[in-house]
């Protein structure tokens, strides 16, 4: 079964919070370097707000319940690395691998949809399965890029 998936609107906020902090304190058990990680994190509450009001982040729910599954901040670059018009994914956070490769298809395929060039996935989070179909070439380090369109 599908997720639902739509783009994230300012009431998601606290809810996504919740979702990072759940994750952070699995990964910190110990609360000072949880807050430290926080402070260094792509989900800032000042992050999310500059991604949120883009409109090009989207985020996944269970049908069934309505739980947040899982999103996806990101944003369109025009001339970027020598191509006209990209889309950077930030950030991709997910309670489930359905989740995480949902959202990363929806990204590509609004890619291609909106004729961009290229989209830039974070290589890290286990993006890097999600993304292997899409044929996805090292860019920098910590980022990959896959085309959206021929040549």
């Amino acid at each position: 079964m599908s997720l639902f998936c739509r783009v994230i609107q300012a009431d998601d906020l606290q809810e996504i919070q919740d979702l990072e902090n759940k994750k952070l304190a699995e990964a910190f058990p110990d609360e000072m370097e949880r807050m430290m990680a926080a402070w260094n994190s792509k989900f800032r509450v000042e992050a999310l707000n500059h991604y949120i009001s883009v409109g090009w982040s989207f985020l996944a729910r269970d049908p069934e319940d309505n739980k947040l599954v899982g999103y996806l901040i990101a944003q369109p670059l025009l001339f970027f690395d020598g191509h006209t018009q990209s889309l950077w994914v930030e950030h991709v956070q997910y309670t489930s691998l359905q989740a995480r490769d949902e959202l990363c298809e929806l990204a590509y395929k609004l890619g291609r949809e909106k004729n961009l060039q290229r989209v830039y996935f974070p290589n890290d989070n286990g993006v890097p399965n999600s993304v292997k179909s899409f044929k996805p070439e090292p860019w920098q380090p910590g980022t990959l890029s896959v085309r959206t369109t021929k040549g």
